[in-house]
């Protein structure tokens, strides 16, 4: 498997795990629609959250959370609205990303709510 590829299994895993300890429960990973993708569905209380998640290996050229672009947004909507409507999902709904930079000696997670509407 690609080095990219690991990383961004890693991060998915490392991303639920922080989730899982923060009291969400996981719905969905990896929900496709198309060419839209949500990396986690995740549900605390009536909030369903849809979760983008950004790794890199360290922040010479910028933030893990710097690279989430219009398209990536526009297509995370899309998947989002797709996964409302075959769950019949009608309470409140929230986009957060979570930014994860692997460092030699540590990992450093980031949660940012509401990151993008």
């Amino acid at each position: 498997m690609a080095k990219h590829l690991q990383q961004g299994k890693r991060a998915e895993l490392a991303a639920a795990t922080f989730l899982q300890k923060s009291g969400y429960g996981i719905r969905a990973r990896n929900y496709r629609n198309g060419k839209a993708e949500v990396d986690l569905i995740v549900q605390r209380g009536i909030f369903l959250v849809f979760v983008e998640i950004k790794s890199l290996r360290n922040t010479r050229h910028g933030y893990p959370e710097e690279r989430i672009g219009r398209t990536k947004t526009s297509l995370f909507h899309q998947a989002a609205a797709s996964y409302q409507e075959e769950e019949n999902w009608d309470k409140e709904i929230r986009f957060d990303s979570i930014a994860i930079t692997f460092f030699p000696q540590a990992i450093k997670i980031e949660h940012f709510e509401d990151a993008f509407s």
